[in-house]
């Protein structure tokens, strides 16, 4: 087993007790929330006349259900105003902190809570959704839980956890103009596999994670669970400190002393690991072909040849490529699309946005493009620097936050067999809201790159 690595820091310092299951019982540090996965547990509070333990430490927020065009209330569809409301009823009656729209910290709750400075190294993090794992950027283990480990959370702010193995993943080289950490996590899964990381945490390092700013480090940590791990972290270092220095929830007068401790719970350079993977760095924008994440390619490169694989593997590649309306051979350069959509809590951040903008500047899109800000705090700043003119001005859609097209819970949505170039996180089957929507992962700059010319094209000449 792992020794000295920072999940084993964080693990024995939130180690409440040992449970007679053989599993650890944790204290959380921060749980947020969603109206997606928490009114089930509200009700079994009610059931059991249960107040919430530490709502103090609990956040809530609406975002996966919001219009991106026209979020005022009530909204239009009637199921998605019952969970808007439900949320805010239970915020209320239980006394949990909630942002609320036109508040400045609304948004897509794994953008918005980390930017007002909720996230701090050393934390365990727990939230009723996949993707939680976007914090291990700060240090923290965090990881996604089911509607009664959000009952539990609220009523005891522990929950009860089996310890995962570590994994250390190095990458060492220099990322590549158009080139973004969305490709680090592409090739990591491409080469492991979406279930290659079943049983681990995640340690990502080395040079090039080094050099990654925090928006990057969130990517990468954001598609951790696409690889089957359910932790994804990186030690906390100046970059990490710079980033909270000054946010609203941040550490205000104890700062300084809270940075030491944050720095000090950093892997130690003799750490023990269960598992080590040196990789270098791809050389070009990559982008799905399939149905997850795992079924990518360099942009350049053609889908690979159905007699690589055998077994099962063959069988999903063939059902794979029958689904995207693919074959295996073709060039995915030049693939004509339906819809790009830029944002999600992948890549809906200041500095995706930014670098969708600098390819987009000065060109017109073909196709339908949205681009959706991940919270009002990351729209208000890309309106201070005239991003939402060059989208505008391009032909594209300027909305407002939420998660818009990342998946099927709100008006943003395929039709038919519309394919798509995405920033999201899931190249499912009918992730993007029709059962026959096809869609493509790409980066900001191959989205925007894909927008201009109406198929999957690389952004490489537009930034030169």
């Amino acid at each position: 087993m792992s020794e000295r690595t920072l999940y084993d820091k964080v693990w024995k310092s939130h180690a409440v007790g040992l449970l007679p299951t053989g599993q650890t019982q944790l204290y959380v540090g921060r749980h947020l929330m969603h109206e997606v996965t928490s009114p089930q547990a509200f009700e079994m509070l009610r059931d059991g006349n249960i107040r919430v333990k530490s709502s103090e430490n609990t956040f809530a927020v609406i975002d996966h259900i919001v219009p991106t065009d026209d979020p005022s209330r009530p909204f239009a569809d009637e199921q998605a105003e019952l969970m808007a409301a439900t949320l805010e009823d239970n915020v209320g009656e239980f006394d949990i902190n909630y942002f609320k729209r036109n508040s400045g910290k609304h948004g897509v709750c794994h953008v918005t809570y980390p930017e007002q400075g909720l996230i701090w190294p050393s934390q365990v993090v727990v939230c009723g959704d996949s993707h939680t794992s976007t914090y291990g950027a700060f240090g923290v283990l965090a990881f996604g839980i089911g509607t009664t480990q959000v009952a539990q959370v609220l009523a005891t702010q522990t929950l009860a956890m089996d310890k995962l193995n570590v994994r250390k993943i190095e990458f060492n080289g220099n990322l590549s103009e158009g080139v973004a950490a969305k490709e680090l996590a592409l090739y990591l899964i491409g080469e492991l596999g979406v279930e290659g990381g079943i049983g681990f945490a995640y340690e990502f390092c080395g040079e090039t994670i080094d050099k990654l700013d925090m928006d990057e480090r969130m990517t990468l940590c954001n598609l951790a669970v696409e690889g089957g791990a359910r932790v994804g972290y990186v030690n906390p270092d100046e970059t990490t400190v710079e980033y909270l220095r000054g946010k609203p929830f941040a550490p205000k007068k104890d700062f300084e002393r809270a940075t030491k401790y944050w720095l000090s719970i950093a892997s130690d350079s003799d750490a023990i690991y269960d598992d080590i993977k040196n990789l270098g760095v791809p050389l070009e924008p990559m982008v799905t072909w399939g149905t997850n994440p795992g079924q990518v390619i360099g942009i350049s490169k053609s889908i690979p040849s159905l007699d690589e694989v055998s077994g099962e593997k063959r069988k999903e590649m063939e059902k794979a490529l029958e689904y995207m309306g693919l074959s295996a051979g073709d060039d995915l350069l030049g693939l004509p699309v339906d819809v790009v959509f830029i944002g999600s809590c992948t890549n809906g951040r200041l500095s995706d946005l930014e670098a969708a903008a600098s390819v987009l500047e000065g060109y017109n899109v073909s196709v339908r493009t949205l681009v959706v800000p991940g919270s009002e705090l990351v729209k208000y700043n890309a309106e201070q620097i005239g991003l939402d003119e060059i989208f505008t001005d391009a032909g594209a859609e300027w909305r407002n936050p939420g998660c818009s097209m990342c998946l099927a819970m709100n008006p943003d949505k395929l039709q038919g067999q519309q394919r798509s170039a995405s920033t999201s996180n899931r190249n499912f089957k009918g992730r993007q809201g029709s059962p026959d929507g096809r869609t493509h992962l790409v980066n900001p700059y191959t989205a925007a790159a894909t927008a201009i010319e109406g198929a999957l094209a690389s952004p490489i000449s537009y930034l030169r």
